[in-house]
C-alpha cells in the first residue's frame, strides 16, 4: 500500500511516551501497538465489529485491531439489548467486542478484549498504515423511528478532522503541538464528540488520554489528579455545571473542552476561574465532525477549522439551511441549526432549527431560552418546554428547574430581566432531576413525556411509552422458542408508569389494588409499549389503563386507591 493511499494508525510521536493512562499508570505508544498486534488475531473476520468497550484504552485497542484487520467498527449510542437488536436493521454485524464479561450481547457472538501486556517487551514496534478510503467507523444515532442511523467515516476523514482540531487547540494553548497533554473525558467514547476529542485526539494528535469515564464529581477530580499536567477536561455543560456545584476543590487544568449546548457565559467564567484553563466550545455534528470553536468568555462568534467554509442556501421547500464544506468534510453538509453568518469562516449560533418556537408573533429558540434559564444563580439544571395547549389565545412556555434554593417567583423575576415578556413562563415546575442521557443530552421525546407527567393533574389522561428488553430474564421461562412477556411483568410496567406521574401516583397511593386485568394479546421481546392511563371520574378515584403494541391492545385493567392515596 503506497504512502499516498494510506495513513498511519498513530501520528508521529515518541512511542516510549504515554499514549494512555490507566488508574494513574502510563501506557506507552509502544505498549499500545503491542496490545493491538496481540488482540487483532482474536477478531473474527467477515463483518463489522460492534465496539461496546467502556474503558477508553480497551476501546482504542479494539478499534485499532479492527482497522488493522480491515473491519469497520460500529459505535452504538448504548449497549441496551433493544439497541443491539436493531443493529441488524442497518446490516448484520459479525460480533461484539466488550471489556465487561457481564455485558450481554443477544444474537451476537462476543469477544472479550483483555490487555495482558504479554507483548510488552516488543521493541521493534512498527506503526501500521491504514487505507485512507477504508470505512473505518459507523457512528450510530437514534432516528425518529428509534432505529440506529449510521454515519460512515473513512480513516482519511477522521485523520483530517483531528488534524484540524490539533492546529486550533495547539494555538489556543500557545504550544507547538499537543504532545504531553493528557485528556480526561466524561463523555462516552462511542459518541462522535467523545471519539474525536479523546481516543482519536491522542492516537492522531499526539496527546494522551485517561482510560476511564468519570461521571460523578469526585470521580472526575480523582481522574484529573491521577494524570500529570498539562491536562484537559473533555466534558459537557451539564457535567461541568454538576462539577462546579459540588463544592469539591478542583485540580488545575490547562484546557476545558465543552460540547455545544446551553452554556452560559457565567458558567464558562466560573469554570475558567475554578480550574485555571481556557474553556473552548466545540461545534459540529455526527455527520460533519468537529467544524468550529469559540471561547465564550471572549466572544460569541464561532470560527471554523482549517479551510472549512459555511454558506446559506434554501432547500426545495424554501427553508434556509446552513451548509459546511471544505477541508476534511467529504461533501457539503447541512447543519440542523439556525446561524447568523459573519462571513464564510465565522458565525453566531442562534439555536437548532427544530427548537425554534413562536409565541404571540415573536420568534425564539428553546436553546436560547435554556441558555438564560441556566444562567440564573441557584438553578442547577433547567429546561423550557412548549406545551400543546393554548391559554388566552397564546401558547405559553413552561420552565422546569432543579433549583432547591429558589422559588418560582424568584425565577420568573430573574427571567423578566433576561427575556422578552412573551417568553417569560407563567409556570415554573420544580423537579428533582431530568432524564438526561450519558452525554448530558435531553431528547425532545424524553422531555415531552417528562413534562406531561409532571404537569398532569389527578384527572388528566396520560400516555407513556416503554421499551421491552429483548434479554429480560423472564423470557427464558416464558417460553423457550416462543418468548412472551408474563402478565405480572406487564402489570408491573403499568404501575411503574403510574409512579412516574406524581399526580396519578398520589391518586392511587403506595399500595393500590389491581381491581381488574384482561390480557388480550402477547407481548414479544423488543416491543414498544404505549401505556394509556385514564383517571375515572366520580367518587371511585380509580385509574383505568390500556397497554398497546402498535394498534393492538395487549392488556387493559383498573387500579383502585390503596394505602397513602390522597382523598
Amino acid at each position: 500500500m503506497s504512502s499516498k493511499s494510506s495513513l498511519p494508525l498513530l501520528a508521529e510521536r515518541d512511542l516510549d511516551r504515554p499514549l494512555a493512562w490507566r488508574a494513574g499508570v502510563p501506557v506507552s505508544g509502544r505498549q499500545f501497538l503491542a496490545d493491538v498486534a496481540q488482540f487483532a488475531p482474536e477478531l473474527h473476520a467477515g463483518g463489522p465489529v460492534v465496539n461496546l468497550c467502556v474503558d477508553r484504552y480497551a476501546f482504542a485497542v479494539s478499534l485499532a485491531a479492527a482497522l488493522v484487520r480491515g473491519e469497520t467498527s460500529l459505535l452504538p449510542p448504548d449497549a441496551r439489548p433493544d439497541t443491539l437488536a436493531r443493529l441488524h436493521e442497518i446490516g448484520d454485524p459479525a460480533f461484539a467486542v466488550t471489556d465487561d464479561v457481564h455485558v450481554e450481547t443477544p444474537g451476537l457472538p462476543r469477544v472479550l478484549v483483555e490487555t495482558r501486556r504479554a507483548a510488552a517487551g516488543a521493541s521493534d514496534a512498527t506503526v501500521p498504515r491504514i487505507d485512507r478510503d477504508m470505512h473505518a467507523v459507523s457512528l450510530l444515532t437514534s432516528g425518529s423511528t428509534g432505529a440506529p442511523q449510521p454515519h460512515a467515516k473513512t480513516w482519511g476523514t477522521l485523520v483530517g478532522d483531528v488534524a484540524a482540531a490539533v492546529g486550533r487547540l495547539s494555538s489556543l494553548l500557545g504550544r507547538p503541538s499537543l504532545t504531553g497533554l493528557t485528556l480526561v473525558a466524561t463523555v462516552p467514547v462511542q459518541h462522535s464528540y467523545g471519539l474525536e476529542s479523546s481516543a482519536l485526539l491522542a492516537m492522531l494528535g499526539g496527546a494522551a488520554f485517561d482510560s476511564g469515564r468519570p461521571f460523578f464529581p469526585a470521580d472526575v477530580v480523582q481522574s484529573l489528579a491521577s494524570v500529570p499536567q498539562p491536562r484537559a477536561l473533555v466534558t459537557t455543560p451539564f457535567h461541568l455545571k454538576t462539577l462546579l456545584l459540588s463544592g469539591i476543590e478542583l485540580p488545575p487544568v490547562d484546557l476545558i473542552l465543552s460540547a455545544t449546548a446551553p452554556l452560559s457565559p457565567q458558567l464558562a467564567a466560573q469554570a475558567e476561574q475554578a480550574m485555571g484553563g481556557a474553556l473552548i466550545e466545540i461545534y459540529g455534528s455526527t455527520e460533519s465532525g468537529q467544524v468550529a470553536t469559540r471561547r465564550p468568555t471572549q466572544s460569541e462568534v464561532w470560527e471554523t477549522f482549517g479551510e472549512i467554509r459555511v454558506h446559506a442556501e434554501h432547500d426545495d421547500s424554501g427553508t434556509e439551511r446552513f451548509v459546511f464544506e471544505g477541508d476534511f468534510i467529504p461533501e457539503p453538509t447541512p447543519m440542523a441549526d439556525v446561524l447568523e453568518l459573519v462571513d464564510d469562516r465565522s458565525f453566531r449560533l442562534l439555536g437548532r432549527a427544530n427548537d425554534l418556537i413562536h409565541v404571540a408573533g415573536r420568534r425564539s429558540s428553546l436553546g436560547y431560552l435554556n441558555h438564560h434559564l441556566n444562567s440564573i444563580p441557584g438553578i442547577e439544571d433547567g429546561a423550557f418546554w412548549l406545551p400543546d395547549d393554548v391559554v388566552d389565545g397564546v401558547v405559553r412556555p413552561v420552565a422546569f428547574v432543579v433549583a432547591p434554593t429558589l422559588d418560582a417567583h424568584a425565577i420568573i423575576a430573574a427571567l423578566r430581566e433576561r427575556l422578552e415578556a412573551v417568553f417569560v413562563p407563567r409556570r415554573v415546575v420544580h423537579v428533582a432531576a431530568f432524564p438526561r442521557e450519558g452525554t448530558g443530552k435531553l431528547t425532545a421525546r424524553s422531555l415531552r413525556e417528562f413534562a406531561l407527567a409532571h404537569l398532569a393533574s389527578d384527572s388528566t389522561p396520560v400516555q407513556l411509552t416503554r421499551e421491552v428488553p429483548v434479554d429480560h430474564p423472564a423470557f427464558a421461562g416464558h417460553f423457550p422458542g416462543e418468548p412472551l412477556m408474563p402478565g405480572a411483568l406487564l402489570v408491573s410496567e403499568v404501575l411503574e408508569a403510574v409512579r412516574s406521574v406524581p399526580a396519578l401516583a398520589a391518586r392511587i397511593g403506595t399500595q393500590p389494588t389491581l381491581a381488574a386485568a384482561k390480557f388480550l394479546a402477547p407481548v414479544r421481546p423488543g416491543s414498544t409499549l404505549r401505556i394509556d392511563l385514564v383517571p375515572e371520574t366520580g367518587t371511585s378515584r380509580g385509574l383505568r389503563f390500556e397497554v398497546r403494541c402498535g394498534d393492538v391492545i395487549a392488556v387493559s385493567g383498573r387500579w383502585t386507591p390503596g394505602v397513602g392515596a390522597q382523598p
